[in-house]
């Protein structure tokens, strides 16, 4: 009996020991109160993150962006194709690869091939793509409706397509006038000869602006001197520039200046001369820095990170955007040694023109 007693003891400690080690119950699961979402589900934690934003030092924030630009001559033209890619590859190096893509296609003299270029990368999901000639207009307005929420641009015009219904392309064009006007300055205070040439593409676009304001800027400085302008119906006709500035020379012209991708025929006749040369669009130092004095450099950034963060917030097109000396989408190069009045004089041509106080004043024509 003592035995049995003293089963039953251990029995009950062990039990009471299992209950001790067993684990609480946990407490039932509450309804979310009246206007509160319940807690997401895993399915809901598992929905693709918002891009983030990056953002360099001293410029606007971006999301990731996809960027195709589609170009009537090549990246290394040295003037109004290689402005804007060697601006975009700028970009692409503040951002990073990751989040600024380029791709493009050069040498879309032909419209037909350069729509159906435009058309892939629009079916491809580049979110901007820029159609980088003023030819190209007929083209965007037929196919940027397909791809509402992709935006377009194009250049050098104000038309963005507005009066056709067409609300995703963004219009763009250099005041090359400003531009123009300061190198007048410059190119006053330098010719001896009184004598100055300017081979010009064509009469129209900021090729046209540049040349007014160049004569604008030569005539306000000392309207004594003259200024010999040529155009040669073509873009990227070397062999035509070459000749136009031979002419030029001929003439009498101890200074000369010019715009577009013909112009690396120009600027072979100015060095072979040693007769200094004004540029306009991109730095054409690299080829001939012993007589490039000076240059008004398209700066595209400002312009391109506005139709981007656009885009961005849902504004695909339907804006007019300019560059100008104030916004600094165009700014001046001189080079070293050039003197000091001459700099001094284009500078304070420079700061009237975005202080308003000069008035750029065509010569007509």
């Amino acid at each position: 009996m003592k035995h049995t007693k003293w089963l039953l003891a251990t029995l009950l400690i062990l039990a009471l020991a299992l209950s001790a080690c067993a684990a609480a119950p946990s407490a039932p699961a509450q309804p979310a109160p009246a206007g509160e979402e319940a807690a997401p589900t895993q399915a809901a934690a598992e929905e693709p993150a918002e891009e983030a934003m990056v953002a360099p030092e001293g410029m606007p924030g971006i999301k990731p962006v996809r960027i195709a630009l589609v170009m009537p001559s090549t990246t290394t033209d040295l003037a109004w194709s290689q402005s804007m890619y060697d601006s975009l590859k700028e970009l692409q190096n503040s951002y990073g690869e990751d989040v600024f893509e380029i791709v493009y296609t050069e040498n879309m003299f032909n419209v037909t091939d350069a729509a159906a270029a435009i058309r892939d990368y629009a079916d491809s999901g580049y979110n901007l793509i820029l159609a980088h000639g003023a030819q190209y207009g007929t083209s965007l307005f037929e196919i940027a409706p397909d791809f509402p929420e992709t935006s377009f641009a194009w250049g050098t015009t104000t038309n963005t397509g507005e009066e056709e219904g067409v609300t995703n392309v963004f219009a763009y064009e250099p005041r090359a006038e400003q531009g123009g006007y300061v190198t007048g300055v410059l190119a006053a205070e330098l010719t001896e000869a009184g004598v100055i040439g300017l081979v010009g593409p064509v009469d129209a676009g900021d090729a046209k602006l540049h040349v007014d304001g160049f004569v604008a800027g030569v005539r306000d400085a000392n309207p004594d001197i003259r200024v010999n302008v040529s155009f040669t119906g073509s873009f990227g006709d070397t062999a035509l520039a070459a000749e136009a500035a031979n002419t030029h020379v001929q003439a009498g012209a101890d200074v000369l200046t010019g715009s577009s991708q013909q112009v690396v025929g120009a600027i072979g006749v100015a060095k072979e001369k040693g007769i200094p040369w004004i540029g306009i669009q991109a730095d054409q130092s690299p080829v001939a820095p012993e007589i490039v004095v000076a240059t008004v450099l398209y700066d595209w950034k400002p312009t391109l990170l506005e139709m981007i963060t656009s885009n961005q917030s849902g504004d695909y097109g339907g804006r007019v955007l300019q560059l100008t000396l104030e916004n600094s989408g165009q700014t001046m190069i001189y080079a070293d040694g050039l003197p000091t009045g001459a700099v001094e004089a284009a500078k304070a041509a420079e700061k009237g023109i975005i202080d308003g106080s000069i008035e750029i004043v065509p010569e007509p024509r």
